[in-house]
């Protein structure tokens, strides 16, 4: 797995054919060759250092920082994801939002910028080793900061609210330096926000650095959704239209769904239903009531309707899922 991803990172650089660029690639072989070792003995070491993490959310000690390795409970992948930098170590991950699916491994890091309903899947690695990932949940003010000290961001022909991009040695170094600081709890205060910013400065330079920016820019177009999302996780279960929820992004009707769809892969009522039917089984889980009493605190106004759209979204009506999943639940060992 571990050649496969290097192969991929560093294919970039391919040898070329042809006088106007043999030069160009005869030149660098060795550079590569020595970066892609550099870069396999930064994962194996970050491999080590979350070595620890068991298969639920795993905190580190170091401010919105979370690891997890092994297999993640199935239920715990469908979720409202929160804005993140997402690095994988081992294995694979697909998420899906809507209609766009993404995939993602130890070659690439995955970028969201606002709150998504998503549903995740995770594959160990080829050679059968867990999945392995660390993620740093992102603060707009955060990366606001860094924005002043930064050359321009070129704009981005799209504005996805999500992403995947190569990983480049920089980036991981960075990582490295930021999962250290687990071994040295009292270095974290003084030196844990200089190597986050060096994450974010990292992803800001890349390919992503237009969408990152965008969400800590008032008066963006991605920044507007980004309010608009912030309204619907608190208000999921009020009646909306989209007149009023353009009115919030302060834009027409026809741009405000254009913009919302680019942004989340979804419509703006397919995101307000995702959220409630996310939050009814969290609730159906915790045993917060019936699946009709749950269904009516969502937001649901008929019951046929509610386990209809339950089912489309998780493949048993609401009873039969929970009862599916506590199952589960209760005969997976946590991992520590």
């Amino acid at each position: 797995m571990a050649q496969t991803c290097l192969i991929l990172l560093f294919g970039v650089f391919g040898i070329g054919e042809g006088p106007e660029v043999g030069h160009l690639c005869r030149a660098p072989r060795e550079s590569i060759i020595m970066t892609a070792d550099t870069t396999q003995r930064t994962l194996e070491e970050l491999r080590h250092l979350m070595a620890h993490a068991g298969n639920r959310r795993t905190g580190t000690g170091i401010p919105r920082l979370a690891m997890v390795k092994g297999r993640v409970p199935e239920h715990e992948l469908a979720a409202v994801y929160q804005p993140m930098i997402n690095l994988i170590l081992q294995g694979s991950k697909t998420m899906s939002v809507g209609d766009r699916t993404l995939r993602y491994d130890p070659a690439t890091y995955f970028v969201m910028s606002v709150d998504l309903p998503a549903i995740g899947t995770i594959c160990a690695a080829e050679d059968g080793a867990p999945y392995l990932a660390v993620a740093l949940t992102l603060e707009p003010a955060r990366i606001a900061s860094l924005l002043a000290d930064i050359p321009p961001i070129r704009p981005s022909a799209r504005q996805e609210g999500f992403s995947v991009a190569a990983v480049t040695p920089d980036l991981l170094d960075a990582w490295a330096r930021l999962l250290r600081l687990m071994a040295r709890p009292e270095d974290i205060p003084a030196l844990a926000p200089v190597y986050e910013r060096e994450i974010l400065y990292r992803v800001l330079s890349g390919p992503m650095g237009s969408m990152m920016r965008d969400i800590a820019t008032p008066d963006t177009m991605l920044h507007r959704i980004h309010q608009v999302i912030q309204w619907l996780r608190t208000n999921y279960m009020e009646p909306v239209t989209i007149e009023a929820l353009a009115g919030r992004a302060a834009m027409s009707v026809s741009a405000f769904h254009r913009h919302f769809k680019t942004v989340t892969s979804l419509s703006p009522l397919q995101f307000q239903k995702q959220l409630r039917l996310l939050q009814a089984r969290t609730l159906l889980l915790t045993g917060a009531g019936t699946a009709t009493a749950v269904g009516f605190s969502v937001g649901y106004e008929s019951t046929t309707q509610f386990s209809r759209e339950y089912a489309r979204l998780f493949g048993l009506p609401p009873s039969r899922d929970a009862a599916r999943v506590l199952a589960e639940i209760r005969n997976t060992p946590t991992q520590s």
